[in-house]
């Protein structure tokens, strides 16, 4: 019945600062761009593999709980197949990580680092 996420959506306070992160510095890309007049935002549409992410751009939208952490997204993960080459790519972009280091469960290599609005964004091997 469910074989694959077709979608993550998030919602940003910048646009044009989350669109600069999310498309040249990290990469992705655009599959579809739009300006929703009815809403007065901006929706960006992004390729992940075979998944999409939904950036958002909403006007005064309230900023991210992450002390405490609150119920719903409580970060992205990507699947690397390097992550050391991957930290440095980000590094090298002026992007910030984390030591990278073993994850308990699944003994696979993992980090993470934040968009500009602070989510949290795990690299996973």
């Amino acid at each position: 019945m469910f074989d694959v996420i077709h979608h993550v959506a998030i919602i940003v306070s910048d646009y044009e600062k989350s669109k600069k992160f999310y498309v040249e510095q990290l990469g992705l890309p655009i599959i579809r761009e739009n300006y929703r007049k009815d809403r007065n935002d901006y929706k960006l549409d992004l390729k992940v593999g075979n998944v999409e992410l939904e950036i958002f751009g909403v006007e005064k939208a309230p900023s991210r709980v992450t002390e405490p952490e609150a119920c719903g997204l409580r970060h992205l993960a990507f699947k690397v197949d390097n992550i050391e080459e991957t930290v440095k790519y980000l590094n090298s972009k002026g992007i910030q990580t984390e030591p990278i280091r073993l994850d308990e469960y699944t003994q696979k290599r993992m980090t993470f680092f934040r968009d500009p609005d602070n989510l949290p964004i795990e690299l996973h091997e």
